[in-house]
């Protein structure tokens, strides 16, 4: 049998359940243990006739349980001491006196004392149990339904929003709910007419200890080791992968202690935000990840459309330029000059659409990789043969070791790669500038350099380049679109390779792109080509 199974424990649970709204003040309960024994004393007189003493006991103990049960442990104490000293003078002989006539009462007032403590010690034990499993049913519930309202939220502005009027009723402070930028730096929104009415403002100190906290993921300000001078206490909203913000609660003086007794509580609701914003940050990257895949393939979708419209008049056209410049009888100079004028137009315009097409083709998927094992000076060769007129008026060098691997690539896409570097390369960089293509292996891949002395890349923009339609120099007089390091990427992607630019450190751009090494297969021996013919002379 335990404790819980006294009714008079079931009432107490009952009664410690209503709220604490129905307790009553410290002056009242003091003196209903006084009025209680009194009481008892009162009804019992009447029945000393009909009673023996030890019913008059049971009496006074009914009393004190009942102080214990309704007014707690302090006021339980005074009605059992006073509930001895009640029965001493008024029942136990010689009668209103605290004489003892007899040495066994002093038996029964022990026993009657030790009853009454004890009975008072495991009510309040159950009192503070009760009132501890209610308190947690209490956290339990405000945090489920705190959870319940943060997964309805589709906006961050939403979440911080519940989680600051949650966190004000529940605790009953003022709450701050701070947030980083890209860059990792606490940004504190200015907050509307209503906010600032309800809301607490940080200085520039508190920003400070705030971003502390964010940095280093501890708690800091009131009650912490970090700044306990501060009026707020500071947390760190910890998700599972990084921390998401600060909460930042102020504190008075009168309810640190309150502060204090919660602590653990104000970590779980820290960390239901902190779950609840990193959910938000994945839903909104998601949805620019679909945003911006959509944008490209509508955006490649069009361009195709547009390439293979445009493809076959510009077809025309080259030849009609054409036939036009050797056209008899000839031309006269400066009509010769404007058909040579047409036919070079009308070439750019078409290897455009080529480029257009041949990249949507890449993006999409479409296009087959003849992936062959080779060596890669073969490769570099042909395109320095492509690109040789480009070139003509720099200097260029080759460093390819001489135990570079076989490598499994596109050689027709792979020396389109390095035609593009090579021509952006002679495009930007002096007359009579070195250009160096060098190639290493590292980390299982092979890494192809291309080098120019150049202005070099913008800063900041290493990686835009790689865009559609983005050029190193916008306004520039130099021919182009801005689609040659696109293609790059594309084919380089194609192959399971990365491609990147930075400014080398001794000025102008460099551009590298890597392939997967690999492991090619094994070579035929001279003795195994042979080992056939030999076989048939013997026969």
């Amino acid at each position: 049998m335990t404790i819980r199974s006294f009714p008079w424990a079931k009432l107490l649970v009952r009664k410690i359940e209503k709220g604490p709204s129905l307790v009553p003040r410290r002056h009242t309960a003091y003196a209903a243990a006084v009025a209680i024994p009194l009481f008892c004393a009162a009804v019992a007189t009447p029945l000393l006739v009909f009673l023996d003493l030890a019913n008059i006991v049971m009496l006074f103990l009914l009393g004190v349980v009942s102080v214990a049960v309704f007014f707690g442990r302090g006021p339980a104490i005074l009605a059992t001491v006073l509930s001895v000293a009640v029965f001493d003078f008024g029942f136990v002989p010689p009668r209103l006196s605290f004489k003892v006539s007899d040495v066994q009462y002093l038996v029964t007032f022990s026993v009657m004392l030790g009853v009454g403590l004890l009975v008072t010690q495991l009510t309040s034990r159950l009192r503070s149990e009760a009132q501890l499993a209610a308190r947690r049913e209490a956290q339990s519930t405000a945090l489920y339904e705190f959870a319940r309202d943060l997964s309805g939220a589709l906006q961050t502005e939403q979440i911080l929003e519940i989680a600051r009027n949650v966190i004000n009723q529940t605790f009953r402070v003022q709450s701050v709910i701070v947030v980083p930028d890209s860059k990792g730096r606490l940004n504190p929104q200015a907050p509307d007419d209503h906010q600032a009415s309800n809301s607490p403002h940080l200085n520039v100190m508190d920003i400070e200890v705030a971003q502390w906290c964010f940095d280093n993921e501890k708690p800091a300000g009131v009650l912490h080791n970090f700044m306990p001078s501060s009026t707020f206490a500071f947390y760190p909203l910890i998700s599972p992968m990084r921390a998401r913000g600060v909460l930042a609660l102020f504190c008075q003086q009168s309810e640190r202690i309150h502060m204090a007794e919660q602590s653990n509580q104000i970590m779980a609701f820290a960390a239901l935000v902190a779950i609840a914003l990193e959910r938000q940050h994945y839903i909104d990257v998601a949805q620019d990840a679909i945003v911006h895949m959509e944008s490209e393939r509508l955006r490649n979708s069009v361009l195709s459309a547009l390439s293979h419209d445009i493809r076959t008049p510009l077809t025309s056209l080259v030849g009609l330029s054409e036939s036009l410049a050797i056209s008899k009888p000839p031309l006269a100079p400066h009509q010769l000059e404007m058909a040579n004028a047409l036919h070079e137009g009308a070439m750019k315009m078409h290897e455009l659409t080529s480029t257009l097409l041949e990249m949507a083709r890449i993006q999409s998927g479409k296009v087959n990789l003849n992936l062959q094992w080779q060596y890669l000076e073969e490769v570099v060769g042909s395109a320095l043969r492509a690109c040789r007129t480009t070139l003509a008026s720099h200097e260029i060098r080759v460093n390819l070791p001489s135990d570079l691997p076989l490598v499994r690539f596109d050689a027709v896409l792979i020396e389109r790669v390095l035609c593009n570097l090579l021509e952006n390369a002679a495009k930007y960089a002096p007359i009579r500038a070195r250009i160096t293509i060098a190639a290493k292996t590292s980390n299982g891949m092979l890494e192809v350099e291309v080098r120019d002395s150049g202005p070099g890349l913008p800063v900041g923009q290493e990686q835009d380049i790689f865009e559609k339609f983005v050029r190193g120099q916008r306004e520039s007089a130099l021919p182009g679109v801005g689609l040659g390091l696109s293609m790059c990427r594309a084919i380089v992607e194609a192959h399971q390779g990365l491609i990147n630019g930075y400014n080398a450190s001794g000025g102008g751009a460099c551009i590298v792109f890597t392939l997967p090494l690999g492991k090619p297969p094994d070579m035929p021996s001279l003795d195994d080509e042979h080992e056939p013919e030999h076989r048939g002379t013997n026969d």
